[in-house]
Order: C-alpha cells, then sequence, then structure tokens
C-alpha cells in the first residue's frame, strides 16, 4: 500500500506577541497509506491540529517538508492540487456553510472550479446521499441539526473528490445522536469510498475503528499501532494524560479483580460474553 502523505521532520513554532515564539511540532516524522483510516489523539497542546492544517498546506513546514501524493507543500505552484487532494473538516460546521439551501451549499466549491452544471448536479446527488441528505437538499442549513450540519459539511468535501479527509475533532460539538451519525459517515467514506481518512478526537471511543492510532505529546509522534494494542491493557493511558474509554476501562477493572478477560474488548456485546 502507497503512502499518500510522507511528513519529513517537520518542525513549526507559533510567533509570540513581543518576540519569541512556542513549539508546536518537534522533528516530527510520519506516513500515511492510501486508504488508511488514522485516528490522531493526544492530550490538549499536543499539536495534534497544528499537523492537520499541515495535511493541506493551510501551514507550512518552518522545517522538514510535508508531502502529499510527492507534491512538497512548501511549493506554492502545488498548493491548489494538494488543497484538492486534502479536505479539511472542522469543529464548527457553521463556519464552513455558506448558502440558503443544502443543495447550493454542496454546490459552492464545484461551482468555483467552473465544472459544467450537469457534472456539478451530479456530484452535489452523489455527495447528498452519501452523507444522508438528499431528501435535506431544498433545506435550510442553519435549520439542521448540528450532526446533519457537520455532514453537509462533510458532503461539501466530498463532492469535491479529495483523496484523503482530514477532521479536527469534528464531533466535539454534538450530541450522541450527531456524533453517531457523524462517525458512520466516515466510515463509510473510508470503507466505501476508499477516501483516506486523518480523524482527530478527544472521545478515545471514536478511535474503535480505525487502522492505526496515532498518540501526540508535545509535538511529537510518542506511540502508536492498532486499537488492540493501545486499548488491550498494555498501554497506561493515563500516565499520558488520556482517559481510557468506558468499556475497555470497565474490562480492565474487572480484569484486575481477578476475572480472565481477554485483552481487546472494546464493546459491551464482548464484554457481556466473557463476563456470563
Amino acid at each position: 500500500m502507497s503512502n499518500i502523505i510522507e511528513i519529513k521532520s517537520l518542525t513549526y513554532h507559533y510567533p509570540l506577541e513581543g518576540g519569541g515564539s512556542v513549539k508546536a511540532l518537534d522533528d516530527l516524522s510520519l506516513q500515511i497509506a492510501e486508504g488508511e483510516y488514522l485516528a490522531l489523539i493526544g492530550p490538549n497542546g499536543s499539536g495534534k491540529s497544528t499537523l492537520a492544517r499541515h495535511l493541506n498546506a493551510l501551514l507550512l513546514p518552518g522545517e522538514g517538508d510535508v508531502l502529499v501524493d510527492g507534491l512538497s507543500t512548501s511549493r506554492e505552484e502545488y498548493r491548489y492540487e494538494i488543497r484538492r487532494y486534502v479536505g479539511m473538516v472542522f469543529q464548527n460546521p457553521d463556519n464552513q456553510i455558506v448558502a440558503t439551501t443544502v443543495e447550493e451549499d454542496v454546490a459552492f466549491g464545484l461551482e468555483n472550479l467552473a465544472l459544467p452544471p450537469d457534472v456539478i448536479r451530479r456530484r452535489v446527488a452523489e455527495a447528498l446521499e452519501m452523507v444522508g441528505l438528499t431528501s435535506f437538499s431544498q433545506h435550510a442549513p442553519h435549520l439542521l441539526s448540528g450532526g446533519q450540519k457537520q455532514r453537509l459539511a462533510i458532503a461539501g468535501v466530498f463532492a469535491m473528490q479529495p483523496r484523503c479527509l482530514v477532521l479536527d475533532e469534528p464531533t466535539a460539538m454534538l450530541d450522541p445522536r450527531g456524533r453517531r451519525e457523524v462517525l458512520e459517515t466516515v466510515k463509510r467514506l473510508n470503507r466505501s469510498e476508499k477516501i483516506t481518512i486523518v480523524h482527530i478526537t478527544h472521545f478515545m471511543e471514536e478511535t474503535f475503528d480505525a487502522d492505526r492510532i496515532i498518540i501526540m505529546d508535545k509535538g511529537r509522534v510518542i506511540l502508536e499501532g492498532q486499537p488492540l494494542d493501545i486499548f488491550g491493557g498494555e498501554v497506561d493511558l493515563e500516565s499520558l494524560g488520556l482517559e481510557m474509554p468506558s468499556i475497555p476501562k470497565v474490562a480492565q477493572i474487572l480484569r484486575a479483580g481477578g476475572l480472565k478477560i481477554p485483552p481487546g474488548v472494546l464493546d459491551v456485546k464482548q464484554l457481556v460474553n466473557y463476563i456470563c
């Protein structure tokens, strides 16, 4: 499997008022494979969002390099193509909604590309179907629920046909139902459309379906592995400033009390099966 993104010795400083700077990324190297579902977690200030903004050239390396399909984000002539390869979805969907109807909002980016009207109509219809908003095409975006707004933001990016989708805490402002809607959409984009996903989240349970989890701290990658490796009881997440997800935490407590529960119990059904 080839890499769609390669990060090489990336270092980035934010300037401070009055002079000086603070280091947000520290000699970070990482490869992201085509079609991978990568979850990125870490304590506040670990550099997750700064890294995300480097993936489509919203931020540019201070040192090192970021390559998207072999194109360096540091080269101005490549940035348009890079931003078409890598779509971004942020925490607040209202910041990405620009039109008066759902259909028009998805079409906005396509119209800026000067695509033929028939192509725009087809892509809008496909994007709305993918995120489950076809029946809302003529609705005003501000009347949608939080989860529906975030799915609309994803549809707008999906219509641009990116090869990679970067989501920076997309469920942080949503209720449980909205979170579930967004996560199901993201998994569907990855599994059926083969879009590479980089999902930044502070909800540990949202990482269970990822192919790989990266844990960051102080601008560096400090640990990586599959969900079973990270949550199977061998890693002390709390020492890393992270909270153990609820089900693995319960399984860990029961295991400590003498109950033989194998590592990797990640849902209620599995837990009940082992207990009963």
